[in-house]
């Protein structure tokens, strides 16, 4: 992967595992990589683990269940490099239990952050690559969502992920035919 000159990428969730290792092969690729998180003392491994990959991050705090804080995270980012091309969405927690044990709050987490954290993100990237596409721009913005298998086959003591993960899959079948039209590409992962 060799990032154009000057693209940036905004990648949700990179405190550890995919999200971390996405962004700094984005950044190792060549994109200017906005990489977020939501515990700011994860920042600081975030940055020690770019250091150490010989990469540097644009490192910003997101909370991903408060819309405010991810239109402010979109905007700065847009202002800041003046562009966006792509948002990587790939926040997410597990509150793993049997469907019997589990409280309604474990159930409503894990679909704010992995839905709702979809979603906001993708809203706010979407709007500004179609005000691009309306004031007559050609617009190559990707959108990729996380999905995983959890949400195709199922995994016990998973029903609230699992429903999340399937409702990204749906999400992104969806945007993508709505989105197209503004040169916007929408793709899912499912690890």
């Amino acid at each position: 992967m060799t990032a154009p000159s000057g693209h940036v990428v905004l990648i949700t969730g990179t405190s550890s595992g995919i999200g971390l290792a996405s962004a700094i092969a984005a950044a190792q690729a060549g994109f200017t990589t906005v990489a977020t998180v939501r515990d700011p003392q994860r920042a600081t491994a975030l940055r020690e683990a770019a250091g150490a990959a010989g990469v540097d991050l644009d490192i910003r705090r997101l909370d991903i269940t408060d819309g405010a804080s991810i239109a402010a995270c979109v905007r700065g980012v847009t202002a800041a490099h003046g562009r966006l091309d792509a948002l990587v969405n790939n926040a997410g927690i597990l509150r793993d239990r049997m469907l019997v044990n589990m409280t309604p709050e474990e159930w409503d987490a894990v679909i704010r952050v992995h839905l709702r954290g979809t979603y906001a993100p993708s809203h706010w990237a979407a709007r500004h690559w179609r005000e691009r596409s309306k004031a007559g721009e050609d617009v190559d913005g990707r959108l990729i969502n996380t999905s995983s298998s959890s949400g195709i086959y199922g995994n016990p003591g998973q029903s609230n992920y699992g429903a999340a993960k399937a409702g990204i899959a749906a999400f992104t079948v969806i945007t993508a035919k709505e989105l197209a039209r503004y040169g916007i590409t929408v793709n899912a992962i499912a690890p």
